[in-house]
C-alpha cells in the first residue's frame, strides 16, 4: 500500500514538473499578447492624428487576439479619459494633454489548474488577467 502510494505521488508530481512549464508559458504569452495590444491601441489612439480609440479599432484588436488564438468574444475592454470625456467618440477626440487610459481583461480559462497536482489553488473560474495602459493624447486641432 505504502510503495502505492509513493506511486501515485511521484506520478503526479512528474506529470506536474513535465507540464507546468508548457502552461505557465501559455500564461506568459497571453499577458504579452494583451500588454502589446493595449500598448499599440493607445499608441494609434493617442496620436496627433486620432485623439480616441473607436469601437472599430477595437472590432480590429480583437481580430488580432483571435489571430493568436484568443477567444475575442471573451476580452472586455475599458477605455476612460483622465477627464471623464469619452475616449472612443470620433466626433469629440480628446485633446492634446489628456490621458487615454486602456485595460484589457481576458480570463484565465482553467488554464493552470494542473497546479491543483502539487497542492497549488489556481485560480477562480471567474477570474480575469489583465493588461492596462496611459498615454496622453496627442491630437490639436
Amino acid at each position: 500500500m505504502k510503495s502505492l502510494l509513493v506511486f501515485v505521488m511521484l506520478a503526479a508530481t512528474m506529470c506536474w514538473f513535465m507540464f507546468s512549464p508548457i502552461y505557465k508559458h501559455v500564461f506568459i504569452v497571453r499577458q504579452a499578447v494583451l500588454q502589446k495590444e493595449v500598448d499599440y491601441l493607445l499608441e494609434i489612439g493617442a496620436s496627433g492624428e486620432h485623439g480616441y480609440i473607436s469601437r472599430g479599432m477595437v472590432e480590429e484588436s480583437k481580430g488580432r487576439l483571435a489571430a493568436v488564438g484568443l477567444k475575442p468574444e471573451l476580452a472586455i475592454y475599458e477605455l476612460v479619459s483622465t477627464n471623464g470625456l469619452a475616449a472612443d467618440n470620433p466626433a469629440v477626440p480628446l485633446r492634446r494633454g489628456t490621458g487615454i487610459i486602456l485595460t484589457i481583461r481576458y480570463p484565465y480559462e482553467r488554464i493552470l489548474e494542473i497546479d491543483r497536482l502539487i497542492g497549488l489553488t489556481p485560480p477562480a473560474a471567474d477570474s480575469l488577467m489583465s493588461a492596462k495602459g496611459m498615454k496622453m493624447s496627442e491630437f490639436i486641432r
